[in-house]
C-alpha cells in the first residue's frame, strides 16, 4: 500500500498543498496530470529524496515520512532510467542486492532472474551506452526490481520509445507487477497507457491529487 495524508511541499511559486491518496496493496496506480504540475516531485517525496514541508507517507503499514530513500521499501524507474554509465548491466542489477549484502551465489541468481524477466540476459555485459532506450529502460527496472521492493514508482517510463516497443513494455509492466506482487504508482501523459494499466486513476491539478474515472 502507498498512503500519502495531507502533503505540502513548496519552492517559489510552485506548491503541493495537502495531497492526500492511497494505493492498494497489490494496485497498479496511475497518476496523470500536465507537464509541470509535480507528478515528479510526488514521487521524489516518496522516495525520500525530497522532504514535504507537513504531511505524512505510509508504506504498507510502515510510516516512512523521515525515513532515508534506502530504508523504504522502494524501487525508483526515472524518467531517463537514470543508468551508471560505467558498470555494466550485470552491475547495473547487482547494485542493491550488493549493498544489501547478499551472498554472492544468491546475487548471481537473483541477477540472471530478472535479466530474464525482463528480457535483457543477452546484455548482461553491455554498458548503457550500448543500449537502445527500451533496452535501458528494461535494465533500469530489472535495477529496481533487484532491490526487492514491496512498491515500485515508474515516472513515464515509456515515453521515449516507439509504437512497438511501447505496447511490448506495457505488456512487460504489467506481467513484472503481477508477478513480483507489487504495488505499483506510475506517471504517464498517456491516455492509452494509462486505461491498459490502471486498476486505479489519479489526477494531480492545481497542487492536489483526486481520484478519476478509468
Amino acid at each position: 500500500m502507498i498512503r500519502l495524508h495531507n502533503i505540502c511541499w513548496h519552492a517559489g511559486a510552485f506548491r503541493l498543498q495537502d495531497v492526500s491518496f492511497s494505493v492498494p496493496v497489490g494496485a497498479y496506480g496511475v497518476l496523470m496530470g500536465r507537464t509541470g504540475c509535480g507528478k515528479t516531485t510526488l514521487l521524489e517525496i516518496l522516495c525520500g529524496l525530497r522532504r514535504p514541508s507537513a504531511g505524512r507517507i505510509w508504506i504498507g503499514q510502515r510510516e516512512v515520512t523521515a525515513a532515508a530513500p534506502g530504508q523504504r521499501g522502494i524501487g525508483y524507474v526515472p524518467q531517463d532510467g537514470a543508468l551508471f554509465p560505467t558498470l555494466t548491466v550485470r552491475e547495473q542489477i547487482a547494485f542493491a542486492p550488493r549493498r544489501q549484502k547478499l551472498p554472492a551465489s544468491a546475487r548471481n541468481e537473483l541477477v540472471r532472474a530478472l535479466a530474464a524477466a525482463t528480457g535483457v540476459i543477452h546484455l548482461l555485459d553491455r554498458l548503457p551506452a550500448n543500449l537502445s532506450g527500451g533496452e535501458r529502460q528494461r535494465v533500469a527496472l530489472a535495477r529496481a526490481l533487484a532491490a526487492r521492493p514491496a512498491v515500485l514508482l515508474l515516472d513515464e517510463p515509456l515515453a521515449a520509445l516507439d509504437e512497438a516497443m511501447h505496447a511490448e513494455m506495457m505488456a512487460l509492466l504489467r506481467s513484472t507487477q503481477q508477478q513480483y506482487g507489487l504495488t505499483v504508482l506510475h506517471v504517464t501523459h498517456h491516455r492509452q497507457e494509462a486505461a491498459a494499466l490502471a486498476d486505479c486513476l489519479l489526477r494531480l491539478e492545481h497542487g492536489t491529487v483526486t481520484a478519476s474515472a478509468l
